[in-house]
Order: structure tokens, then sequence, then C-alpha cells
């Protein structure tokens, strides 16, 4: 128990000396990103607008930047009409105008007016190797004195680059200057908008409601055009700021990094953490530090307990109970825990534990070699656990494509041409996939398996799934095209779509790792991607991925098949696309004798297309999946048309048969006997 106490003494000690040295500095304002990007964007509660200085702007209003400060006058004497709570312009106007005194008494007749307008201050920093100056840059007087106030619209950046903090005051040479956002919140407050009380301190920890746009954005062209009324910033506070990158006004935030977040839009969550009272308030430091010291001796102490496999899971699970609270801390009650130390020293004494154990181990077994077998050693001296490669179990859309025909294909062409094929169908599918925001997983042979939610959260993976299998039906009939007229070769492919959850995640051998999907899920859309060719459908999907799709995809249901390794019948459907049928289904003049089993009865034919067709006044009960054998005979035939088929769909006394084998004679009598019927006829069940 001694070493264990010291072991995680010295541990912890390192984990804490790191932490008091800002090591560990930029890993914890890592772990706030994740904090924020785990509770997720929330809606605004205070009622703040965004007025854009943007492209559409300079384009709609053609003028060079600076603009004349006599369009933003007018553009106050506008907004000022609807009566908002307060006006911040964060736009620094510390030198006159260009354009001489009349633009700047333009927009100063406007600012007095207006009466509730904060204006911009920048402090600045000039250095060199004598000196260090530090100067607030204000708005003009002429400006200043019909102005509410100005405030510094300035703000920290964290050692990763990321803005998090905002300040309320500012010190400048012994004196004292309020931030933009703390003018801002006292107006609002005299305006009568609901408010906190301000936090303790000279600043806070912005607590972000999410991206750019979280707030409100109206373009600042539509204002001065009049598309947007001054009622729609009534008793709102209004901020006018830049969000093109044009003007190099943007950070890099939680939500937002490589520094997409306007600054006038973090002046938007500034505010609205004051008004709403819900600053993130970091724990105490000697917290996470006491927690870190605890958390070493406890992971020495469990490592020597238990065999390190178990350990690792013990302490794994510690540790996520550990974020768990971290995150339910910052999710209720807006509590900044540090979790990255006491993980850490978690980490750190798991491994020295290991590392040290296991070289006794070794010591010992050299040691007790001498006197046992190794099969008695082995049970005496505890071995290093194999690494066990975890995973994750996740809803995911899994797509499968096939080409039918590629065996015969590749036997009629010479292996250089197929694997110039080949390419040429996978790349132009890979790119598909990419464009819907899917995953190829693997490549086997001319087969394509790809994944939808997954590695990133997608919210309609469904329905982009079947969206890449149309696109897939196309590119196909392109490539096809392309290839019968170079290599004298059609082709066709079938794609199947199941959704469901699976295992995802990086799996395989120590040699190899794929990021893959396994699981039956995964086999199911496998198995309806096979079927495709037996329903003459090229696109067949699941019960589950319909339910995600209905009403955005023309379909038909083919009832319920037994697919090979299910016990359980599963219900499919067969997206169409936009041509399919319209122009080759056709009514018919023609009965078909159809032997199912031992039984043959006779039905009059209702339409009839080259893929199949649907039969009414049936004396015979069929089910969805059964194979029959066909023999359609009518005037206009010559001699009776044989084919294989299977059902598909059955209605009371009607039912549809999609043929499994037709060509040759039969299939050009089909062609001669429908090019020469009129159009369409009324459906009578679901195709």
């Amino acid at each position: 128990m001694v070493k264990t106490l010291l072991l995680g003494g010295l541990l912890g000690a390192l984990v804490v000396g790191a932490s008091l040295g800002g090591l560990l500095e930029v890993a914890e304002l890592r772990a706030l990103n994740a904090l924020f990007s785990l509770r997720g964007p929330r809606r605004a509660a205070t009622p703040i607008v965004i007025v854009t200085i943007d492209e559409d702007s300079f384009d709609e209003l053609n003028l060079a930047w600076p603009w004349p400060r006599a369009l933003h006058g007018r553009f106050l004497d506008i907004v000022s009409r609807g009566h908002p709570a307060a006006i911040g312009f964060d736009i620094v106007f510390a030198e006159p105008s260009a354009r001489g005194p009349a633009d700047d008494e333009r927009l100063a007749g406007a600012v007095a007016r207006a009466a509730n307008v904060v204006l911009a201050a920048a402090r600045t920093v000039a250095q060199n190797e004598l000196f260090t100056k530090v100067e607030l840059k204000v708005p003009t007087s002429r400006l200043r004195a019909g102005a509410a106030g100005f405030g510094a619209v300035n703000y920290d950046i964290d050692p990763d680059g990321n803005v998090r903090r905002a300040r309320l005051e500012y010190q400048l040479e012994g004196e004292r200057f309020e931030s933009f956002v703390r003018r801002l919140y006292d107006l609002g407050v005299r305006a009568g908008l609901p408010a906190r009380p301000l936090p303790a301190g000279d600043a806070f920890l912005i607590n972000y409601r999410g991206g750019p746009r979280t707030f409100p954005w109206i373009p600042y062209y539509r204002v001065l055009d009049g598309e947007v009324s001054p009622e729609a910033f009534s008793g709102k506070i209004v901020l006018v700021g830049s969000t093109t990158p044009i003007l190099h006004d943007a950070f890099s935030t939680p939500f937002a990094p490589a520094n997409g977040m306007p600054g006038v839009e973090i002046h938007a969550n500034a505010l609205d953490t004051l008004f709403q009272g819900i600053p993130v308030r970091p724990a105490p430091r000697a917290a996470a530090l006491a927690a870190s010291l605890a958390a070493a001796v406890a992971a020495v102490w469990l490592t020597r307990r238990l065999r390190p496999l178990r350990a690792f899971f013990v302490l794994a699970g510690v540790a996520l109970a550990g974020w768990g609270l971290a995150v339910g801390l910052f999710v209720l009650w807006h509590a900044w825990a540090a979790a990255v130390a006491p993980t850490l020293a978690l980490v750190l004494a798991y491994g020295t534990t290991v590392v040290v154990e296991f070289v006794q181990e070794q010591r010992e077994k050299r040691r007790l070699s001498r006197f046992f077998s190794p099969a008695v050693l082995r049970e005496i001296v505890r071995h290093k656990d194999d690494a066990h490669l975890g995973s994750s179990r996740r809803l995911v859309t899994v797509l499968f494509s096939d080409l039918r025909g590629f065996t015969s294909m590749a036997e009629r062409l010479e292996p250089e041409q197929v694997a110039e094929v080949l390419g040429e169908y996978l790349t132009e599918l890979t790119e598909i996939v990419f464009r819907h925001g899917g995953t190829v997983d693997k490549y086997v042979g001319d087969c394509v398996m790809a994944l939808y939610n997954a590695p990133f959260e997608q919210p309609d993976h469904a329905a982009q799934a079947v969206r890449t299998a149309l696109a897939f039906q196309a590119a196909t009939r392109g490539l096809s095209a392309r290839w019968e007229a170079r290599l004298g070769i059609s082709i066709r492919s079938g794609v199947g779509i199941n959704t469901g959850e699976a295992i995802v995640g990086t799996l395989g051998s120590r040699q190899r790792l794929e990021y893959t999907a396994v699981g039956d899920t995964v086999n199911l859309a496998a198995r309806l991607e096979s079927i495709t060719k037996d329903f003459d459908a090229p696109i067949i999907i699941s019960e589950s991925t319909w339910a995600l799709v209905d009403g955005q995809f023309p379909a038909r249901a083919l009832g319920e098949v037994t697919v090979k390794g299910k016990a359980v019948p599963v219900r499919i459907h067969a997206v169409l696309l936009s041509s399919t049928r319209k122009d080759e289904r056709v009514p018919a003049d023609v009965r078909v004798a159809i032997t199912a089993g031992q039984v043959t009865v006779e039905a009059a034919v209702h339409d009839l297309t080259v893929g199949g067709l649907s039969v009414r006044e049936l004396p015979l009960a069929l089910t969805p999946g059964m194979f029959a054998r066909l023999s359609i005979a009518g005037e206009g035939l010559g001699e009776a048309v044989r084919a294989d088929a299977r059902v598909v769909w059955c209605r009371e006394a009607a039912a549809g048969f999609a043929f499994v084998d037709l060509r040759g004679e039969a299939a050009q009598a089909l062609r001669d006997y429908l090019s020469a019927r009129p159009g369409p006829p009324s459906d009578p069940g679901p195709r």
C-alpha cells in the first residue's frame, strides 16, 4: 500500500505540476470546445438582430470600403423609426471622414437623433525593440457628442487561437474604459429588456449559443432599400458589423473553428450571456488538482489489484464517468470542470503501473522458471493481455451496388481493358458517394459498399443513400452507352439499401485495419442488392429505410421476401427511376397461363412491359416472392411467350410479376407487341 501511495502520489504530482505550469492549458481549452459540441447549439433567448456588412451589400451598393458615413446616417434614421432598444456599430470611426466634414455631420446627426447608439473603440498595441505602446482608438469627438457611449470591441484570444472571454472593462494607463457589450447591456436594461445581474470581475467566459447565424442576420442593403420594415427592430438590440472575409473581422470560437465566426456575432453571444446571466463558470482549480492526485493513486491501486485489461476497462469507465459529470455540469449549470488533468493522471498512472508490473513480472518469471513448468508458470505470473480494438454501435444506412454481367464482360475483354473499365466505373461511383456525404467502405471487385451517418452525423442519411442509388443508375446508363460504343459491351447495376444499427469502427487484424461496419444490417443490405435481378428492380430498399424516406421518392411495394440468412421475411420496396415504366407500360389484350407449383390457372393481362406484367381476375391466391411459369398468348404475339417470373405484389384478384429470365426471341416478340400498343392504363395495384 505504501508503494501504491508513493507511486500514485509521484505521478499525480507530475500532472499537477504540468497543470500549474500551463502545459495542459491548450488541452483543457479544447476540452471546453468539446463540451460545447456535446451540448450542441441552443436557441438564443435575447432579442438581438445582426445587420451584416456582407458581400451582397457590397454588390448591391457598389461602393468601396469604407462606405460614406452619410450612408450609415441614413441607415440609422431608418432603424431608429422602429424604436430598437439599442444600436451597436461594430465599426471604428477613429478618423474624420475622407469625404469631408459634411459626411461626418450626416452620421453625427443621425447618431444624436437615435440617442441610443453605442460606437466602437479599438485597443491597439504598437511595439518594437525599444518600447510597447498601447492606446485606445476612440470615435471622433463629433460622433461621441451625440452617442450614448462607446466601448472597446477587442477580445482576448486564448493560446489555442479561440475567442472565449469577453471583458466588461479595460484598463489603460490607469484609466478604465467600459467594453462595447457592457455599454449595450446598460442601454438594453434601461430600455426595459429583462436582464440578470452582471457577473463579478472584469471578464467572463462567453456561453456561446451556436455558430454563425445563430442570431438573425439581415443584410445592410436590405434595410436601405426598404425591404426590411423598421418595425423588425422594435425592442431589439441591433448590432451592425462585418460578416465578409474581405474586412478580416472573423475569429475562431468553439462552434466555428478556423476563423469562422464574425466579430459582430461574438458580440451577440456575449450580450446574450450577460442578459441571461449564464456565463461559463470555471470550477475551482484546486478541485481539479485534488482530483488529479486522487485519480493517480486510485489508478495505481486498481491496476495492481486487477489484470491490466480489466483495470483498463474499469479506469476507462471512471474516466467516462468523469467526463459525463463534466458534461452534465456544463449542460445543466454552465460549469466548466477541468477534466483533462484528472484523465491524464489516470492514463499516466495506468500506463506507468502496467510497465512497472510487466518488468517485475518478467523478472519474477525468470526467477520462478527454475521451479515451475511453463504451464503452471503462466498461471502464476500475469501476462499483458492483447490489445482490444474497440468499436461503437450506431445507426447507419448501408448501400451495396453491383454490376450485372461483370463476369461475362470480363471474359470478353483483355485484362487491361477490364482494369480500365472498372477503374472508370468505381471512380465515378466513388465521386457520387462522396457528393452525397457517404463513406466508401470497400470495393469487392465491381461491388461498392458505402456507409451513411458514419463517421459524422448525417440527419438525412437514408435519403442521401437513395439519392446516391439514383445517381448510380444514371451514371451506369451513361457509362454503358460509352462502353457499348467503344467496346461493344453494355452494363446494368443493382443497388440494395438498408438502415439499422451496426458495429462501426476501425476493425481488422494487427497487420491491417479498416474502417468498416459489421452486423445484420450490413448483411441484409447485401442480400437486397443480390435480389434486384430477381425483381427486375434496379434499386431495392428495406422497410426501415423506406420509413425514413417515405414520400420523398416514387416507389412501389414489393411485399415480403425471405432473403438468404434470415428466417423472418422482410418487407421491401423498389425505388422507381424518373423515367421508369411511364413509357414502357401499356395495356394488353392478351391472357396468361400461370403455373405455380402443380396448379395452372389463366388470367387476363392488365398491362405489360418488357420487365413484367400485371393481371386481373386471378383465381389463384399468390404471395410475393413466389416463382411461377408464365405462358402469354394473344393476338399480335404470334407464338406464346414463355418466361419464368417472380410475384412482386398481390391485392385481391390482381397481382404483379417480374420476369426473371426473358431474352432472345421471347423478349423481341414482347417489344414488337408493345411498340404497336397505345399509352398506359390506370394502375390496378402497387407496382
